[in-house]
């Protein structure tokens, strides 16, 4: 038996979106800016919010906003409320249009080969593709903004289905006049005392990952910059002023020209994914699942460089 629903609720998702980016803010004002809106508009709104739930969410202080203790518990279950409402407008435009299917990618990942015989085996389909910021595949599957994601590891991986595609060598990435440039190879010793940036938001086991932090002896990576985006990353690398581990991309891929790579000998390479929502019953996912296992599994190595090879 079906429980019966309960009575009649009046809550206003856009309403829930203001709080929660006032709740980020912690400003009237901020968050106005944000939402492209003005201040007494947006109290308006949280007004109306407080009135649908009978509490009051936020007081106001000399320096911004602060949640109550209503307010407190009321931010995770309202981003968890966009959350789910997001992802169930998304299925359903997705179940309308049965005959399109999205694929993202990361930079420095080429992914031709499979998207055209994705376009040949399925040639009623519209098939896209998006490129994907470092850190965004994730998030980008859970909404539905891509249907599979070509990328790297590691990231949480919950609520997916990965698989390994082939192994990508991790590389040691220096300004051009970088005493270790021009080498051969290099080993974590050589830059024992080299300091390593972070990006300042990026997630810990990312920035861990790429640092090799700790070290396979137990110790710390040597500590570097917080930096705010992977292109500030570059610049600081380019000064001089850093070293960082990372893909072998060249100035063609997304590497800053002024920076040369140097292959890292004794560490373990980077895996490429396959990564899509568990569950996807998708036949357009499931297709191109079986086309990027045919087409991007394997590598062929030309120097230091690793690119996915080519069967279809």
């Amino acid at each position: 038996m079906v429980e019966p629903f309960p009575a009649a609720i009046d809550l206003d998702l856009r309403l829930v979106q203001c709080f929660t980016v006032i709740a980020e803010h912690q400003h009237f004002g901020r968050a106005a800016e944000a939402l492209r809106t003005t201040q007494p508009s947006l109290s308006r709104q949280i007004r109306r919010l407080e009135q649908q739930l009978g509490v009051r969410l936020l007081d106001r202080t000399t320096h911004g906003s602060r949640l109550t203790e209503a307010g407190e518990v009321f931010l995770p279950l309202a981003a968890g409320l966009l959350r789910t409402a997001t992802e169930a407008m998304a299925r359903t435009r997705a179940a309308a249009r049965p005959a399109t299917v999205t694929i993202g990618y990361t930079k420095g990942l080429v992914i031709t080969n499979a998207v055209r015989a994705m376009r040949r085996h399925h040639p009623d389909a519209e098939v896209r593709t998006r490129l994907l910021a470092w850190n965004e595949s994730r998030g980008a599957l859970l909404e539905h903004r891509v249907d599979a994601v070509i990328t790297r590891l590691p990231f949480p991986t919950d609520r997916l289905r990965v698989t390994v595609l082939y192994d990508e060598p991790r590389v040691l990435v220096v300004s051009h006049d970088h005493r270790l440039a021009g080498r051969d190879a290099v080993t974590l010793d050589d830059i024992a005392d080299e300091p390593l940036p972070q990006v300042r938001q990026g997630d810990p086991q990312l920035n861990a990952y790429w640092r090799i932090d700790p070290r396979p002896d137990g110790q710390p990576a040597p500590a570097g910059p917080l930096v705010e985006a992977l292109e500030d990353k570059h610049e600081l690398i380019a000064a001089g002023a850093a070293v960082a581990i990372g893909p072998p991309l060249d100035p063609a891929t997304g590497l800053h020209p002024g920076l040369t790579t140097v292959p890292l000998h004794g560490v373990e390479p980077s895996q490429i994914v396959l990564a899509t929502r568990a569950g996807d019953r998708n036949r357009l996912v499931t297709s191109f699942r079986k086309i990027a296992e045919a087409t991007l599994t394997g590598v062929t190595q030309s120097g230091d460089q690793v690119t996915a090879s080519a069967q279809a």
